[in-house]
């Protein structure tokens, strides 16, 4: 028996939302300056972010170029010093983050739930344009000598070094987080209040759960951090003592404030990406998605746990012992939400009609990186062993198969996904397998031969080396230069597609999230009409739909238009 559709109406909060006076659609020039629809904000999010991965990619080619051999005969020093540290923060701040809350999270959120825009449309644009801003602030700290004390700024060195440059490099960092600060207040508040009433909030996507949980993390980690920086900032200009030691300030106080954001910032980058894997696996598995209230209410439970695993970063930081084994259960605690949520994925795959796209391949890839990521930060979060490895190669090899093997890997199957969304143009399946070939065979020889350096006792953050770690140091090289050039077939794809790429249609997935009933690229005000909740986002099969199979959701929702009107 068919089920019969429900309309949608629109809340009146919804309809101010919008804007009075729009072209019929956005011509390329609106998309270089200040505009408040979140779907041109999620895309100036996502290539804005793209460029500063680009920018951060070269500086860490040139790093691992140089570790080619165990002398410094590429770049001097200080300049990888420099590299190091702006490598880091671009990665995080400027690429991970904006791009997977403020990129996909702009666009998709408001089209998931039903809504026109966001709650707070000027808002959202003055958060997205403190990006660039701090992106100014960020690369002209290099031409200052460059902040020498890494992504982490920890003090005394941060007080001594380039006293200039790390200013600017505070400040940068500032405006992120207070762009983080706002974007994750208009998500909270789009999603509390202009969900369409019909939609229950056990048929909201994934994504927005994901994006929910994410916005709540923020809007509590963010201020701390922000206080930290200020505070070292008045240490470095106007000879205060907050983390001088000479002066009577604690180093250690710094370390508490930077990482009680800085490992919840982790989880600002994974989350939405989890989100991401929640909706791509379900379409492309063509199965309704295993564990529906596990997942959503795993990434609560992350959310909260998360708060409480810091300090296993500072195991070696004179922290007592009793402090060590609460943080280590906590830790560890943390890895249950986590892998509730994998196993619903492979739950959700085993037994469907598997679509290897290139967003699916990326998807698994996410997986199998993200798990053994994750299995080095097991191993992290036991005390005895972390003291053992810290600030060796182990770490960097641990959270760049987390961060890179997961954040990133997830940022390109959502960009496969939605591609024909955003512009309504199919990428090439042929050059996205190629990408993600040389993507995955890129990152996995560079970043798991540092496990074994660090086991054998390489320290991290160090241009010039023992001789002994060459060998493995030049493999890490040569995966680094096959994942700089796994982004020459990416890039090519994005600009040919989107200009004379195949038309994609409205649904070329055959999807059921509500962002898949209107067009490809959505109007402006995204639906005509109003949003139509006629089935569940992930009840794929004949038995939840109770439909022919042979229909296309395309031809549905066509019905369903002509039943409503």
């Amino acid at each position: 028996m068919t089920k019969t559709p429900t309309p949608v109406t629109t809340s009146k909060t919804q309809e101010t939302a919008g804007h009075s006076h729009h072209p019929e659609a956005w011509k390329w020039y609106h998309y270089f300056w200040y505009n408040t629809d979140h779907k041109v904000i999620g895309i100036q999010y996502l290539v804005t972010a793209f460029v500063f991965y680009l920018i951060s990619g070269l500086m860490a080619m040139a790093m691992r170029t140089e570790l080619y051999t165990a002398d410094p005969d590429f770049i001097d020093p200080s300049l990888y010093n420099a590299f190091l540290t702006n490598h880091g923060t671009m990665m995080i701040f400027f690429w991970i983050v904006p791009a997977a809350i403020g990129g996909f999270g702009n666009y998709l959120v408001p089209l998931m739930i039903g809504a026109k825009d966001m709650a707070f449309p000027n808002l959202n644009a003055i958060a997205f344009w403190l990006n660039p801003v701090a992106g100014v602030f960020l690369i002209a700290s290099l031409f200052f000598g460059g902040a020498q004390s890494g992504w982490t700024a920890y003090p005394p060195l941060s007080l001594v070094t380039a006293t200039t440059a790390q200013s600017l490099w505070i400040l940068s960092i500032v405006f992120v987080g207070t762009s983080s600060i706002l974007g994750a207040l208009n998500f909270v508040i789009t999603t509390w209040k202009l969900k369409v009433p019909t939609m229950k909030w056990d048929q909201l996507p994934l994504f927005c759960w994901a994006m929910l949980a994410t916005a709540l993390l923020a809007l509590v980690s963010t201020p701390v951090l922000a206080a930290g920086l200020i505070l070292l900032l008045f240490d470095i200009n106007f000879g205060t003592s907050f983390f001088r030691p000479d002066g009577g300030g604690n180093v250690v106080v710094y370390q508490h404030l930077f990482w009680f954001y800085s490992h919840p910032a982790v989880y600002l980058m994974i989350l939405p990406i989890f989100g991401i894997l929640s909706e791509v696996v379900p379409v492309h598995s063509r199965k309704p998605i295993f564990g529906y209230k596990a997942i959503a209410y795993s990434s609560l439970a992350i959310c909260v746990v998360g708060l409480f695993v810091w300090v296993h970063h500072m195991f070696t930081s004179g922290t007592p012992g009793w402090m060590r084994m609460f943080f280590t259960i906590s830790t560890l605690m943390v890895a249950v939400p986590t892998g509730v949520k994998i196993f619903s994925w492979v739950g959700t795959m085993w037994g469907g009609k598997i679509r290897y796209t290139s967003a699916m391949l990326f998807a698994i890839g996410l997986l199998l990186m993200f798990v053994l990521g994750g299995i080095g930060g097991v191993t992290l979060g036991n005390a005895p062993f972390d003291v053992h490895v810290h600030d060796t190669y182990y770490v960097v090899g641990h959270f760049h198969y987390v961060l890179f093997g997961g954040s990133v890997f997830g940022l390109y199957a959502g960009i496969y996904h939605w591609f024909p969304k955003m512009t309504g143009r199919m990428l090439n399946e042929t050059w996205g397998r190629v990408h993600f070939v040389l993507t995955f065979i890129g990152a996995n020889l560079t970043f798991f031969p540092m496990h074994n350096l660090g086991l054998q006792g390489m320290p991290r953050r160090v241009a010039m080396y023992d001789p002994q770690f060459t060998f493995i140091n030049q493999i890490c090289t040569y995966g680094a230069w096959i994942l700089g050039i796994s982004v020459i077939p990416f890039f090519i794809n994005i600009v040919w597609s989107w200009i004379w790429g195949e038309e994609a249609g409205r649904n070329p997935w055959n999807a059921l999230t509500l962002e898949w009933q209107t067009t490809s690229p959505p109007a402006i005000e995204n639906f005509e009409g109003e949003a139509i909740v006629w089935t569940g986002p992930y009840d794929y099969g004949i038995d939840s739909l109770g439909v022919e199979k042979d229909k296309t959701v395309e031809e549905l929702l066509t019905e369903v238009s002509g039943e409503t009107s």
